[in-house]
């Protein structure tokens, strides 16, 4: 019996009843003959799934030898070691937040090769079931997708099987920003504030939260007036910096869920949470070598949000004002002030932190009789509408709002009833004649037909 040739399959019944497949797919990392197996109840079946391996290897989309780790493992060696490379940390934190929560418990038990659109169907109705967002729904499939996308590129699976399946359609958010009326109402209550100069900036300059806070002395250039917008405070969360998260967090571990008329979490705005897991790492706040959390400052997420915005006029001398102030503050604090170099800080130097940022923008809102609406809506949305109101070329507001491109401008610009009104009315000026004031307003006519009874009699006359 003659040896069969390099890469040729192999096929035969064993003693246990299966049909059995060998195929040559080609080498381990290690230098040794890598050979998949495959096996069968009919000699059909196993000859399907050999030429299947073969045409793999043909076209060189095999995956790799070794058994193909779960979505959990693939997920956090993925965020662990890939994604925290290229991502902001605030983007990684909501990486993993979604990971943590929807994924792993959705289809985490699933090994990649085995995974199907149909599972990832079926997480994504339990995820609207539950009352999540659309928004938030697509925002999971999106991080899957990326994953399984790069898990593809290494040969660990066939195919991106995210690619075959419809995520939920997500309506645009409705804009609802600040009429010119109202942004004058809420610069007037925040006035009686000692941080209106923080509000001015924000709602008359367009800038993010984030960017306001992280405002610093350094990259404002009053004699020009130029903005230098370097960095952004955020907020990120806080990562273990022992050795064992699972034990440094023992003592806040709960397993069970908590009862239907819990006073532990009482004031808990999105009621309790979730029972931890058995392999629970979280309570990183609480680690003695806690690292990478709390309020830093980071770098704005692209290159074109780092580009200089003028200061309008009238905001230099508010600003020189603030500077001179927070000089007698320094002094009055002594040792206790922390230099962080920020434009708007506390009273001992430190910056402002965004949540009671955000709960001083909600009562402003109410002394100012405005009804409910997101920050980002009385900020930026509302910088770009008034701009657009002002007769401001669109070009120019995406150059004001750091914007990549004009198409996502006009997302933040809204149009307002009132240039509608104005619009239609120069439109009728332009289409409509204008009506002479003798003409007459209704329809007349002098000229006699041949038809008439009168004429008629006239003619028989005639002929009398």
């Amino acid at each position: 019996m003659t040896r069969k040739p390099n890469m040729e399959s192999s096929i035969y019944l064993g003693s246990d009843g299966w049909w059995h497949g060998r195929v040559t797919m080609g080498v381990k990392p290690d230098g040794s003959p890598d050979r998949r197996h495959r096996r069968a109840k009919t000699e059909p079946e196993i000859k399907r799934k050999v030429r299947e391996l073969e045409k793999l290897r043909d076209e060189q989309r095999a995956p790799k030898a070794g058994r193909v780790p779960t979505v959990a493992q693939w997920m956090n060696t993925y965020l662990t070691t890939i994604a925290s490379l290229k991502l902001k940390p605030r983007s990684l934190d909501d990486y993993w937040s979604k990971t943590r929560n929807d994924i792993i418990p959705g289809v985490g038990q699933h090994r990649l090769n085995k995974l199907e659109p149909e599972h990832l169907e079926t997480m994504y109705a339990a995820m609207l079931r539950e009352g999540h967002a659309p928004s938030h729904v697509l925002k999971t499939h999106r991080i899957l997708s990326r994953a399984l996308k790069i898990a593809h590129r290494r040969r660990m699976i066939v195919e991106n099987v995210a690619t075959l399946v419809d995520p939920p359609t997500v309506d645009e958010t409705e804009t609802n920003p600040f009429t010119q009326e109202e942004a004058h109402a809420f610069l007037e209550a925040a006035a009686k504030r000692p941080t209106f100069v923080r509000w001015l900036v924000g709602v008359g300059m367009g800038f993010r939260q984030g960017e306001t806070l992280g405002m610093r002395w350094k990259y404002v250039d009053l004699d020009t007036g130029l903005f230098h917008p370097r960095w952004q405070l955020q907020r990120l969360t806080w990562r273990h910096g022992c050795t064992d998260p699972h034990a440094c967090g023992g003592r806040l571990h709960r397993f069970e869920p908590c009862p239907p008329a819990c006073l532990a979490h009482k004031g808990y705005k999105r009621g309790c949470p979730k029972p931890c897991e058995k392999t629970c790492t979280k309570h990183a706040s609480t680690c003695p070598l806690r690292k990478d959390g709390g309020l830093v400052f980071t770098r704005p997420k692209t290159k074109k949000s780092q580009e200089p915005v003028p200061i309008p006029p009238p905001f230099i001398s508010p600003l020189r004002e603030l500077r001179a102030l927070q000089e007698q503050e320094r002094a009055a604090a002594g040792e206790l002030w922390e230099d962080h170099d920020v434009v708007f800080a506390r009273a001992d130097g430190r910056p402002l932190d965004p949540r009671q940022d955000w709960e001083e923008f909600k009562e402003l809102l109410d002394e100012a009789g405005i009804d409910d609406r997101r920050l980002y809506d009385g900020s930026r949305h509302t910088a770009g509408t008034i701009l657009n109101e002002l007769g401001v070329p669109l070009v120019t507001i995406m150059e004001i709002l750091r914007h990549t491109q004009v198409t996502q401008t006009r997302r933040y610009v809204k149009g307002r009833s009132e240039q509608s009104v104005e619009a239609m009315r120069r439109m009728g000026e332009a289409f409509l004649p204008q009506l002479r004031p003798s003409a007459p307003t209704s329809r007349q006519t002098n000229t006699e037909t041949t038809n008439g009874r009168a004429a008629r009699a006239r003619l028989r006359r005639r002929i009398r």
